[in-house]
């Protein structure tokens, strides 16, 4: 075997920087794309790579039809197409479990091969959970199921994953080969039938049940000790204060001194000092209050702007010594035989609900404090708990820095949090029925207009499938007609794409190009070739699978891909075989990244609602990627022969 060039070396160093970056997210992926490009270029005598081929990845026909297949997609799913079926969905299994699970995983994967799986989940998960609270189901029984399903249905078509299209251009660059509609769709037909069997029988009896069928959302979040009732006294001096006037200032100061006294401030408060900045200025005093009840009526704590009465009852969260400091300072009465439930806070009468709500990749708040973004200040939003994975953090929440996967349980009013996930912040998972129907604009139903985005996304895949168009020109030209028929406004449109998604794809690509240019792709191919031994060619098809899908669930998808293409297809010349077989599998590998929660976009969004473990998802995914492993194996192996 030749020596490494002095390129492949700086190659193979970039790459361990940008794996690294990946799996600690330092920097966002989308950004360590970005700087991996960068780096190539200032490389360039040694990676091959000049700034113009390094930009091309921006036009490359993956990425423009990526961009296009978001906007198609938003389409469809604002004409209420998705919200429709889940609703029919829902009417059709009358609550049995195993027909619930067996219409989900069926429809979720069918419908991931032609529409974009992350709004389809994004759609699924709060029907899921609010159908397990109505018929005595656990979420987790349904939700991570729903992830594999998407996942699945992705390896149908051409247009179910971002990593087909990008393997479709690599493939295109090293193989002359780029794929067709349906190139993939003869093994994607096996794979998704194997995988929604799997679900339905090994897969359900794996799938652990994190929460209770029962548990509404205080149980959930276990808020039984950081929910309580305080009643006002007369020689309260809260008494007489509106909410309003809290919030515009002139705490008395009785107020400041007593609270200063208690909790111990380290410096003097100004006497117009409002409750928020009173309460933050003491760190102990971790307190909300979230619900005024009198004389049978409830008013939403942030937004009443009547004044407090002698026997006002407050709903507060905080733990059990912040709310004993609290009714100590400002004179209030502790009801603790009280017991706060979701049904009282539901039941209030007031525009305040419950809800859930996920942290994804995109989200604006990944990143930040829940203080640096002022949710109860900007919007009436007050956050109870965070569930990180099988975690549930209580306290403190101000200083919590939020992650890809957090459900967050919220107060909310009706007419704001559809601001939140319209601005980007956050997807609603769960809530009342009128929460969806604000946000929605009523029940979900199908009228003509659905058909123009239907006829339009069914249109660009005939296109393409009949060998008339390129998909990337006539996916382009279903969003100008998307745009022109009303379906979307331009700027709907732009919003609809991903752009981190768009980013990591065209940064990601000129590493493949540079891994190929360098040597560095044969090297570590040949290094494969002497690893496997006297392996037969099948046999080491199989490795490079179990290979890419363990390094997909590990880094991003779109970055296994880019890194692994290249190595399968030198691995093939190696031994003197065919290299589209070996290309097939990796295509099918970094589609279903089972192993961890962090592989792919859809089972983040299904962690924290499911109340997983980080373990689950390898619990259920292993013997899964295991019996794909033999099965994709086989079929590719059938249908292009090695």
């Amino acid at each position: 075997m030749a020596p490494l060039s002095t390129g492949a070396l700086v190659v193979f160093a970039l790459v361990a920087a940008a794996l690294t970056l990946f799996v600690t997210e330092w920097l966002p992926p989308d950004m360590t794309a970005v700087a991996v490009l960068v780096a190539l270029v200032v490389l360039e005598p040694y990676t091959g790579v000049p700034a113009r081929s390094a930009i091309e990845g921006f036009a490359s026909p993956a990425v423009v039809t990526i961009v296009a297949m978001y906007i198609l997609s938003a389409g469809v799913e604002s004409a209420g197409v998705v919200d429709w079926l889940a609703a029919r969905l829902a009417a059709l299994t009358g609550g049995d479990e195993r027909r619930l699970l067996t219409a989900i995983v069926g429809t979720t994967g069918v419908s991931a091969g032609f529409v974009n799986n992350t709004p389809v989940v994004a759609v699924f998960i709060p029907l899921v959970t609010g159908l397990s609270e109505r018929y005595g189901i656990s979420p987790s029984n349904l939700l991570l199921p729903l992830s594999f399903a998407a996942m699945l249905g992705g390896t149908l078509t051409l247009v179910g994953t971002a990593t087909n299209l990008l393997a479709s251009d690599l493939s295109a660059q090293l193989l002359g080969r780029p794929f067709s509609m349906f190139t993939l769709t003869p093994v994607g037909v096996v794979v998704l039938a194997v995988g929604v069997a799997y679900l339905l029988t090994v897969g359900r009896a794996l799938v652990p049940e994190r929460i209770h069928p029962a548990a509404d959302f205080t149980e959930e979040f276990d808020m039984d000790r950081h929910l309580a009732q305080l009643r006002v006294r007369e020689a309260s001096p809260l008494v007489g204060l509106t909410v309003q006037e809290a919030l515009e200032g002139g705490v008395p100061d009785e107020v400041v001194e007593a609270v200063e006294e208690v909790a111990g401030a380290g410096e003097s408060l100004p006497t117009d000092a409002t409750v928020e900045e009173v309460i933050a200025a003491s760190d102990p005093l971790d307190i909300d209050v979230l619900q005024i009840d009198r004389d049978g009526e409830s008013f939403f704590a942030t937004a009443t702007d009547r004044p407090l009465e002698a026997g006002d009852v407050l709903t507060v969260r905080g733990n059990r010594q912040a709310v004993n400091r609290f009714a100590q300072t400002l004179d209030l009465r502790d009801l603790a035989r009280e017991s706060v439930t979701a049904d009282l806070l539901a039941e209030s009468g007031h525009p305040g609900v419950l809800a859930e709500a996920v942290i994804d990749r995109e989200s604006r708040l990944r990143g930040r404090t829940l203080a640096d973004v002022q949710l109860r200040s900007r919007f009436d939003v007050t956050v109870l708990a965070v569930r990180r994975g099988d975690e549930i953090i209580h306290d403190d929440l101000a200083a919590v820095e939020l992650s890809a996967g957090d459900l967050l349980l919220l107060q909310t009013p009706l007419d704001e949090v559809g601001h939140l996930q319209d601005e980007g912040y956050l997807t609603l998972t769960e809530g009342p029925p009128e929460l969806f129907e604000a946000l929605d604009g009523g029940p979900p139903s199908l009228d003509a207009a659905a058909a123009v985005p239907l006829a339009t996304l069914l249109g660009v895949i005939a296109l393409a499938a009949l060998d008339l168009l390129p998909i990337y020109i006539a996916a382009l030209g279903g969003v100008v007609a998307t745009v022109a028929t009303g379906t979307l406004s331009a700027s709907r449109a732009y919003d609809a794409v991903s752009w981190n998604v768009v980013f990591l794809l065209a940064g990601l690509l000129p590493l493949g190009q540079a891994m190929q240019a360098t040597g560095g792709a044969a090297f570590v191919g040949g290094l494969l070739v002497d690893a496997a031994g006297v392996l037969p060619p099948l046999a080491l098809l199989a490795l490079v699978y179990l290979l890419t899908a363990v390094l997909a669930s590990v880094i991003t998808p779109a970055a296994t891909v880019v890194l692994m293409v290249p190595i399968a297809v030198a691995t093939a010349a190696e031994i003197g075989v065919a290299g589209f077989p070996f290309l097939a599998v990796v295509t099918f590998a970094v589609a279903t990244a089972f192993l961890t929660p962090i592989g792919y976009q859809t089972n983040l969004m299904v962690y924290g609602p499911g109340g997983y473990r980080f373990t689950d998802f390898a619990r259920v995914g292993a013997p899964l990627q295991l019996l794909l492993c033999v099965v994709t194996t086989l079929s590719v192996s059938v249908v292009w022969p090695l």
